[in-house]
């Protein structure tokens, strides 16, 4: 009996010996989710779908893309920052979630701080779009017909980034176009496309089907110069709009307290994924820039963009 209940005095202590650290080594020992506060079809279910599937090769396991639509990826945002700090549940964080919902909401029900970052995937710029049916074929017309029909024009988003930037887009133009929320960025977009929404200023990952298969008329690019798939479409300051030089991004976030060797194994997996040649081309074709840099320079982006979205949040009125 001595020696049994030495044995399982041993035992225990073994058990209890079985560190994090050790736990570590072992990740991943199960399937990892991404959640994705957006419905399927948007840019960031497409983000989070290309590198699940790259990362899950190397990773050894599967890396699974989870829906949880609506309240501007908030109900996401919550979901994961409440999750065990372990590494197996992370969030598609984009720039909306990250950085401009808490610049416009103080009452969010989670904050920046509650996630430490791991990479940036890629970064993309905004495009303004209209129904290839539309009667108006550049910025200066968009405007002229909304001033003409101010009750008749509004415009589709899915995300406090793309709210933001119309907003903006209003006050320097003194139009009056109306907004309507939609949970996923496809549904948002094929709005327009239809004719049912005015305008939109969204994604390229999310409208370059539509503008490819010529349902939607690019109107201008929210980057500094014109973009090279895009040579036809102006930069907001050449069709007369000044200081709308807007780009985004997607990346990967877990709970704050995971274990920074966990989150340099995912952050050297997603760079990994974004150098390969297929995933690069890929994106290229998405209209995406790849990135996968460091946790430390993932932070100190957030941090400088949540201090310029407050500011622009404040100025345009919208923070509450």
């Amino acid at each position: 009996m001595h020696n049994a209940a030495i044995r399982i005095a041993a035992g225990i202590v073994a058990l209890v010996m079985f560190s994090p650290a050790q736990a570590q080594d072992r990740f991943p020992s199960r399937p990892i989710r991404i959640v994705v506060g957006y419905s399927a079809g948007g840019g960031n279910d497409i983000f989070a779908r290309l590198i699940s599937t790259k990362m899950s090769e190397r990773l050894g396991q599967p890396v699974v893309v989870e829906n949880r639509p609506g309240a501007e990826s908030a109900i996401a945002a919550e979901l994961v920052a409440r999750s065990p700090a372990d590494g197996y549940t992370l969030l598609s964080g984009a720039s909306g979630p990250m950085t401009v919902a808490p610049a416009m909401h103080s009452k969010l029900k989670y904050s920046p701080k509650d996630f430490v970052p791991i990479s940036i995937i890629g970064e993309y710029s905004l495009m303004l779009v209209v129904s290839s049916q539309m009667p108006v074929k550049s910025v200066k017309e968009l405007i002229e017909y909304a001033k003409a029909n101010p009750a008749k024009v509004n415009y589709s988003s899915t995300a406090p980034p793309f709210q933001l930037v119309t907003e903006l887009f209003k006050q320097k133009t003194g139009t009056k176009f109306e907004h309507i929320p939609y949970k996923g960025g496809a549904d948002a977009v094929n709005a327009v496309a239809s004719g049912e929404v005015t305008m939109a200023i969204n994604n390229m990952p999310t409208i370059s089907i539509q503008l490819k298969s010529g349902r939607l008329r690019g109107l201008a690019v929210t980057t500094a110069e014109r973009m090279p798939g895009w040579p036809e479409v102006p930069t907001m300051s050449e069709a007369g709009v000044p200081d709308m030089v807007f780009k985004l991004w997607i990346g990967l976030v877990a709970p704050a307290a995971t274990p920074p060797a966990i989150v340099r194994r995912l952050q050297q997996e997603v760079a990994y994924a974004v150098r390969l040649p297929d995933t690069r081309e890929k994106m290229r074709t998405l209209g995406i820039t790849p990135v996968g840099n460091t946790s430390e320079e993932f932070g100190a982006i957030i941090a400088a963009e949540l201090k310029r979205w407050t500011e622009i949040a404040t100025a345009a009125k919208l923070r509450d």
